[in-house]
């Protein structure tokens, strides 16, 4: 075999390689993390663009929402985890409103969940996007919700205790309690010394680690028994340079 025979056959062997590799990655691309959080929502209403705590409006009549990160027609699940009802349907518009807040919602939207206007608490998920995707304006329904990675929101167990005479069902009373999440750590140590220093320059007297499991610490603050009792403590989070910080109830 003459060298020019041996130089194409080398050749043509790179480039099936090259192509062989090239199929590989693509199937072990790793798909991208969709957008989860839980926290409580603003409901839109006029004052609150005229006094520009938002800056921009929507109509309270139509199932809209507002987000300050998620791009528009982002396809979105919002679920009120207490009755565990949901809306899937998609951000009309990207806006500016106080971080405190996980999603402006029109009060057509939090009616049809049923949320509590004091603690109106939710959990929102970004829905995958594919070719076959039609937001389901209106559309309600009842669903297990998982968040994986995540601590559980609050769940209603149904007990039945069979007894001779007949069945009685036991519903277990729900808590209210919220919990403000700082972050995960893998080392205790960074999540007890994350602590130490928070309790000094905000003076936080109920900042906790919680063991998640044996490579993860978690570092939260609470619990409070609502909304407006976590409010300051978030906004000093907040200044501090926390943000994005997820809720939970207990």
């Amino acid at each position: 075999m003459n060298l020019k025979k041996i130089s194409s056959i080398a050749i043509i062997f790179l480039n099936l390689t090259a192509c062989a590799n090239n199929k590989v990655y693509d199937k072990e691309k790793i798909e991208r993390e969709y957008y989860s959080s839980s926290g409580f929502v603003l409901i839109y209403e006029e004052n609150l663009y005229k006094e520009k705590i938002v800056n921009k409006k929507i109509n309270n009549e139509n199932l809209l929402t507002m987000h300050n990160s998620l791009k528009r027609n982002t396809p979105i699940r919002i679920t009120n985890p207490s009755n565990s009802k949901t809306i899937e349907t998609t951000v009309h518009k990207k806006a500016d409103y106080p971080k405190i807040f996980n999603i402006v919602i029109s009060k057509k939207i939090a009616d049809l969940l049923e949320l509590d206007i004091e603690d109106p608490f939710v959990v929102l998920d970004e829905i995958k996007k594919n070719k076959t995707f039609v937001a389901k304006e209106g559309n309600i329904y009842e669903e297990e919700k998982n968040v994986a990675g995540k601590a559980p929101v609050d769940k209603v167990e149904m007990n039945v205790i069979t007894t001779t005479k007949k069945k009685i069902i036991k519903k277990l009373v729900k808590k209210n309690n919220f919990v403000i999440v700082i972050s995960d750590f893998y080392y205790y140590e960074s999540a007890f010394n994350l602590k130490n220093e928070l309790s000094r320059k905000i003076n936080l007297t109920n900042i906790m680690v919680k063991k998640i499991n044996d490579n993860k610490y978690r570092l939260l603050v609470g619990p409070f028994k609502n909304f407006n009792a976590l409010k300051t403590t978030y906004i000093s989070l907040n200044n501090l340079g926390f943000e994005s910080l997820n809720i939970y109830k207990e």
